[in-house]
């Protein structure tokens, strides 16, 4: 009452009043948001309210590439800020990782080689300029050359051209000494005398990191960041400037020669450049390094096992984009698991379910099973699984993440994590709803659910995953020796999928149509995508089912944009993993419009082979979530594994997925040891002018599959249980 009074005393809107009108467009629930995401919201904003101050109003700085696009009011990119209270990168949220495996830090860069060694920190960026005052400035050029390479590490490798100067920019992390050390590789070259800078910058992808204090090391050999961080120079630079918010950015007064030892600014924005001379058409080399972590925590890349899972690609692209892949997932692995190196460096189950299994199903089994091992420390003592408050498909997915484990190892479930499943399990049956004649008798509650899908509502993506929850709790059962658990638990999953079949029976009749909506009370939208859950990848429902394929139809009819699925809910973009989800469901259909779609998503790739969470449809850049999505990855390690091999019922699949334009480029392609929930197996296709022959062998866990060869453009062929090998005409 007093916070009603006092707003409406003051001219404000009442926020009480505000709130339960909010509350009118989505179903009753618990929690009206999960504080988690509140949080990273109320961050993000933060953030865009001190760019709004920093930026629009010192737009002769030298801003990082986002900046310099999306206030450019010639670029396609241009937002305009007229009633936008927070400033905030909503373009080219785009950004690649390097690191070392088992290394809880993530430095990240950007599109035009910024580089932000530290989370949530400050940038290091370099420039070429000469007395004139012309500058060769990455982030102010139209075009780069930027690639990620992984020869014995992984490195990003920016390369920028102007007509009088070129700069190449070396970002990784390497072992040195005692020490983790990010290290910034620069080259530089002019056609006349010139300056290579590099210098400190107060701001990173998201923007503005305060920077209070730098000073000079003993000997100029680096800077120490307000009081803590040091920056570790390989050479002594010939000049060196420090300035602050008041005087303008460094950059304006280069080339200097700055006597003073340090410099503070109260506001956050002090800049320092370090200056080494070029000689005209002379490459000039020079490196920094700022220390992350004791070098004992790190692995080494040439330590990690790639053999599994590995793909030979008659494309090269799409072989570099699983290659990046790959080492994504295990960068970003180093105990429990992150979708994303900076923005979501942080945990999620629904996130961790999807990477798990794609690192299962890379031969990464030891890190699969330690990230599982961290499952049961976040359980409450009544067995949901929390990584959001208000979410309610995170125990479905933690105790498929399990059953997928015990799947595709061939191992039974480890004693330590049964309890965790046991109560897993039994919270998803009190979870439940009680039945009657509603909509939504018998499923789950009311909840916020995966936030791409819209206001609290009873959402079916929820329930399939709990009816996979459930079977996998019985699965797993089963393997403990517990047959009466394990009954209970596969009785209760029936029940729930009868009660979401007598929902969604109840949505047709209203509807018209078996296309499913995101919940009992909306209208086909493209929340509707959950859905395509119960078909991938928990394959609830038959790959020929009306209801699954006609939800497909509509997303594909009324929600593509550029060969992607476009989210409209939320992420307002296209969406690299959810495309990819419609593209499993096409797969196992026997639909080609699956090829289109994976095409599309490989369109999506950065130039380093990473998606951000959502893609602008028109400036390609990220505009939503993290700049490196590590689920997208996960999901695209599935696709193409899926395409060799995949799982359909009792029998394996093979080569349903290959691309027809790889199969008429007449070069073989194969996947080697690739898990799967039958044992291990390797497949190699060699098309020729008169038809492919298919070789395949593997390691069960059992005995051998039915196995279906299903290439596009040949007949299917069911092989003979005493062959290893076929000609398909």
């Amino acid at each position: 009452m007093f916070i009603s009074i006092s707003a409406k005393r003051n001219g404000f809107l009442d926020p009480i009043q505000l709130l339960s009108r909010l509350q009118r467009f989505s179903q009753p629930a618990s929690v009206l948001a999960p504080t988690e995401l509140l949080r990273s919201g109320a961050i993000l904003h933060a953030r865009g309210l001190v760019n709004s101050h920093a930026i629009q109003n010192n737009m002769d700085w030298v801003w990082p590439y986002w900046v310099a696009r999306q206030f450019n009011p010639h670029d396609e990119s241009f937002i305009p800020r007229a009633f936008a209270l927070t400033h905030i990168n909503m373009t080219h949220r785009n950004w690649t990782a390097v690191g070392l495996p088992d290394l809880d830090a993530f430095p990240i860069v950007d599109e035009r080689g910024l580089l932000t060694p530290l989370l949530d920190g400050w940038s290091l960026d370099a420039w070429v300029i000469c007395p004139g005052k012309q500058a060769l400035i990455p982030a102010r050029l139209a075009g780069a050359r930027q690639s990620m390479h992984f020869n014995g590490g992984l490195a990003v490798i920016t390369e920028a051209v102007g007509d009088w100067a070129s700069l190449n920019l070396h970002a990784e992390v390497v072992k040195e000494g005692d020490r983790a050390v990010c290290r910034l590789r620069i080259s530089a070259q002019a056609d006349r005398r010139a300056w290579l800078a590099l210098a400190l910058r107060p701001y990173n992808p998201e923007g503005i990191s305060f920077i209070h204090d730098i000073e000079l090391l003993p000997g100029r050999t680096g800077w120490k960041v307000n009081g803590r961080e040091e920056v570790h120079f390989d050479a002594v630079p010939d000049l060196h400037a420090f300035s602050h918010y008041r005087l303008g950015d460094v950059f304006h007064l280069l080339p200097l020669d700055d006597p003073a030892p340090k410099v503070r600014s109260h506001v956050g924005m002090a800049t320092a450049a370090a200056l080494f001379a070029l000689e005209p058409d002379k490459r000039r080399e020079i490196s920094a390094g700022v220390p992350l972590a004791p070098a004992e925590q790190a692995g080494d890349w040439d330590r990690v096992t790639l053999e599994h899972g590995r793909v030979r690609l008659p494309d090269a692209r799409a072989q570099y984009v699983w290659d990046t892949a790959v080492r994504a997932l295990i960068l970003h692995s180093p105990g429990p698991v992150y979708p994303g190196p900076y923005t979501y460096k942080r945990f999620w189950f629904r996130d961790a379910a999807f990477i798990v299994q794609a690192l299962l199903c890379t031969g990464q089994a030891e890190r699969a099973e330690r990230a599982l091992d961290l499952f049961p420390s976040k359980q409450t003592a009544f067995g949901y699984f929390l990584s959001q408050e208000g979410e309610w498909d995170s125990n479905g997915q933690a105790l498929w993440a399990f059953q997928q484990f015990c799947q595709l190892t061939g191992r039974p479930v480890k004693p330590a994590w049964w309890p965790c499943i046991l109560r897993g399990a039994q919270w998803i049956i009190r979870k439940r709803l009680p039945d009657g004649d509603l909509a939504h008798s018998g499923l789950l509650p009311a909840g916020f659910s995966a936030e791409h899908f819209g206001p609290n509502d009873y959402y079916y993506w929820d329930d399939f995953w709990a009816v996979a929850g459930l079977r996998a709790a019985a699965f797993l059962a089963d393997s403990f020796g517990n047959q009466a658990t394990a009954r209970q638990f596969r009785e209760e999953a029936a029940d729930l999928l009868v009660c979401i079949e007598r929902s969604l029976e109840r949505c047709a009749q209203r509807l018209g149509q078996p296309a499913m909506p995101a919940s009992p009370y909306r209208r086909l939208d493209a929340g509707a995508i959950g859905l395509l859950t119960s078909g991938y990848p928990l394959e609830i429902f038959d790959r020929q089912d009306l209801r699954l394929l006609k939800t497909a139809e509509y997303l594909y009819d009324h929600c593509l944009v550029n060969r992607a699925f476009f989210q409209e809910i939320s992420h307002s973009g296209m969406n690299p993993y959810l495309t990819l989800h419609l593209a499993q469901v096409f797969l196992r259909a026997g639909d080609p419009r699956c090829f289109e779609l994976i095409d599309g998503v490989l369109d999506l790739a950065s130039s380093t082979g990473q998606w951000p969470e959502a893609v602008h449809p028109r400036t390609g850049g990220g505009c939503m979530g993290d700049g490196q999505h590590i689920w997208a990855s996960a999901e695209w390690l599935m696709m193409i594994r899926n395409c060799f091999a995949r799982e359909e019922g009792d029998r394996l699949v093979l080569g349903s997925g290959l691309l027809p334009r790889w199969l008429a480029s007449g070069e073989p392609m194969s996947i080697q040891q690739a898990p799967t929930r039958f044992g291990t197996v390797s497949v190699t296709v060699k098309p020729g002018p008169r038809g492919a022959h298919v070789h395949w062998s593997g390691v069960w866990h059992g005995s051998q599959p039915a196995i279906e060869l299903r290439l596009p453009g040949h007949s299917p062929l069911l092989a003979d249980p005493d062959q290893n090998s076929a000609e398909l005409p």
